[in-house]
């Protein structure tokens, strides 16, 4: 008999190459006698889970999450809603547990009407601190992780304008915010946000492991590409960060990590409720 829950990770690449996907799959497979996962590419084979699965990984992906083809669109945030909606009417036994990621997160927030979403002045491209609001420093989530955090962040997209009012009215809580600026006149992006006690989701990516990083970012042709776009000390700076364990590691072994027990151990308490 098996007894393993379910997860679906959602693929949002569209088929470009990256990082993410390896990432997730590699931190799912910790928790291998717990879980057997399924992944749907939404965007290049059209294919969103149903409300079968117990736990949702969406996934980073490129371009504008403003933008896509209806086909997917409405079905991935049927989704949203559906997981919304589910977890709102089980009073009792076992919710859906889901995370966003980047890409994902942004359509998200869109979705929820948390904020404005815009094309930055430059993309982030890198690894760099990240703030923790005061409802981040009572997120049980990032409690291991220090103040400020580190973080990959890799967008050309963001999430700003926090509308309070409307987090107040479904529930939701800030938690984290881009790094404090005050000598530039730009908004600080939402880095994080608790959407729900089963919902969350992070506008960088905690899947980025910074050994896969290392080598990926080390292949000449990258390099050429990366100090031509962002120059020398950006990626000096970047692969220094990649070697302190203090920085991207310990984000990397924290957050999907915690976050995929502790919704094994919510399923598993909420299952036995009803039985």
């Amino acid at each position: 008999m098996n007894n393993k829950l379910k997860l679906a990770i959602l693929d949002m690449y569209e088929g470009t190459r990256n990082l993410g996907m390896d990432n997730i799959k590699d931190i799912v497979r910790m928790f291998q006698a717990d879980l057997d996962f399924e992944v749907f590419d939404v965007r290049s084979a059209v294919k969103v889970p149903d409300l079968s699965h117990d736990i949702y990984i969406f996934s980073g992906g490129p371009g504008n999450p403003l933008v896509g083809d209806e086909s997917w669109l409405k079905p991935f945030h049927n989704l949203i809603d559906d997981l919304w909606h589910y977890n709102r009417s089980e009073e009792d036994g076992a919710k859906k547990y889901v995370f966003f990621i980047c890409h994902s997160f942004q359509m998200a927030c869109h979705h929820f009407g948390l904020g404005e979403i815009n094309r930055r002045r430059k993309k982030s491209f890198g690894t760099f601190p990240v703030h923790k609001t005061e409802d981040g420093e009572r997120e049980w989530l990032f409690s291991p992780l220090d103040e400020p955090f580190w973080v990959a962040d890799f967008r050309e997209y963001q999430v700003v304008q926090p509308n309070f009012d409307r987090m107040a009215a479904i529930g939701a809580r800030l938690l984290c915010i881009e790094k404090d600026r005050p000598h530039v006149e730009l908004e600080r992006a939402m880095m994080a946000i608790r959407f729900s006690p089963e919902m969350i989701g992070t506008q960088f990516h905690p899947e980025a492991n910074p050994n896969g990083m290392r080598e990926y970012f080390a292949e000449p042709e990258r390099v050429e590409a990366i100090l031509e776009e962002y120059g020398e000390q950006r990626y000096r700076s970047m692969v220094a960060d990649l070697q302190d364990p203090a920085k991207i590691d310990r984000t990397h072994d924290t957050i999907l990590p915690l976050f995929l027990a502790d919704s094994i151990r919510r399923v598993r308490a909420g299952a036995l409720v009803l039985v």
